[in-house]
């Protein structure tokens, strides 16, 4: 399929959760744009209930379909990484791995490293995961997902990431890793969740974000110096999967 040709269904094809909208049924903006939006008049005052209710389903649909899932961990990366790539073929690596230890591998389902993890853990034979979400560019969810959910809402989609993930393994990628990232280590640093490993993949990318946080934030009294304890840096996938096992207490 060509670019442009890639573009122009990107254009015509929208997926709203389980809603798939085509051509003329598209639809401007995003559910999370329209539920943040305060611009306009008060009309949605009295939509916010119907949207509550949307939210409980988007949970029960989540709980309900992962649920069963054996140890997990989840996997994040950039969708602009390229089949083909070093990084790409890592994140292959590290998927089968993962699987091959006897975890489940949970991504955003989309493509790139997030691909590269999902085609791993399937190659393997373990259960390869991937929890979509609405943009307005869907990238769909990528071939190697066997359990698929599509979300509306970034917040309960990242529930989902952490109540289903017994750790996360982060490789290189862009503000929704750093998002994805942050958000963990806010939630072991607070002791929301315990024994919950986080490994960051590539320590030539990652460097540059861990001298930051040592020489600025923990130097300038932002942060304490045991909270550079709550990740690990590596360049190995046998290491990274040591480490989540260990932490974990998983047993193949």
């Amino acid at each position: 399929m060509s670019g442009n040709s890639e573009g122009l269904r990107a254009l015509e094809e929208q997926r709203l959760g389980p809603v798939l909208r085509r051509r003329g049924q598209v639809q401007p903006g995003t559910t999370d744009q329209r539920l943040l939006d305060t611009e306009g008049d008060s009309q949605w005052v009295h939509t916010d209930p119907w949207r509550v209710m949307r939210i409980q389903s988007e949970f029960v649909e989540g709980f309900g379909a992962l649920a069963e899932l054996p140890s997990a961990i989840s996997v994040f990366g950039s969708a602009r990484t390229k089949p083909g790539t070093p990084e790409y073929e890592t994140g292959v690596e590290l998927g089968r791995a993962l699987a091959e230890a006897g975890f489940a591998v949970i991504t955003g389902g989309g493509p790139g490293a997030m691909e590269a993890a999902n085609k791993g853990a399937r190659e393997a034979k373990g259960v390869s995961v991937g929890l979509g979400i609405e943009l307005p560019f869907e990238q769909g969810i990528n071939a190697h997902v066997d359990i698929g959910v599509n979300f509306r809402y970034f917040f309960v989609r990242k529930t989902m990431f952490v109540k289903y993930a017994q750790g996360f393994v982060v490789l290189p990628g862009g503000l929704g890793t750093l998002d994805e990232l942050f958000e963990a280590l806010t939630l072991v640093q607070t002791r929301k969740v315990t024994r919950f490993p986080i490994v960051l993949f590539g320590s030539s990318y990652w460097s540059g974000l861990v001298d930051w946080l040592r020489d600025s934030v923990v130097a300038g009294g932002k942060a304490s110096e045991h909270d550079l304890t709550l990740f690990h840096v590596t360049d190995s996938v046998e290491e990274a999967v040591a480490l989540v096992t260990k932490e974990t207490g998983h047993q193949a």
